[in-house]
């Protein structure tokens, strides 16, 4: 059974750090690249970060560029997304998505749901004061 459980979400204020975690099970992790997407209330999902299957050639939106770092530990099937520096407006359900691609050099940010093979919960991110 393939499953994809997010952790780490939370209330933290303007300024703050979360560490986002991703635990797969179920398929083969390290023939994944993985990517985190939101959905802040009201809008649509937007990509934020994605990393290749062999952790090269991370991606990221323009919005959290220098403030998000995406990585992943194959030993562990968990990918991680460093949040610094937290704006009111990264608010939103945060979720991990796998989509089977072992060999490639780079990744591109995306939320369109027909990209990604596996999808996971999401897990709340709400930054306020």
């Amino acid at each position: 059974q393939v499953q994809l459980v997010e952790s780490g979400g939370g209330l933290v204020q303007p300024g703050g750090s979360l560490r986002l975690s991703c635990a797969a099970s179920g398929f083969t992790f390290s023939s994944y690249a993985m990517s985190w997407v939101r959905q802040a209330p009201g809008k649509g999902r937007e990509g934020v970060s994605c990393i290749t299957a062999r952790s090269v050639g991370p991606n990221y939106a323009d919005s959290v560029k220098g403030r998000f770092n995406i990585s992943r530990d194959n030993a562990k099937d968990t990918v991680y997304l460093q949040m610094n520096s937290l704006k009111p407006e990264d608010t939103g359900v945060y979720y991990c998505a796998a989509v089977w691609d072992p060999y490639a050099s780079f990744c591109t940010v995306g939320a369109d749901q027909g990209r990604y093979e596996f999808w996971g919960q999401g897990t709340q991110v709400t930054i306020s004061s």
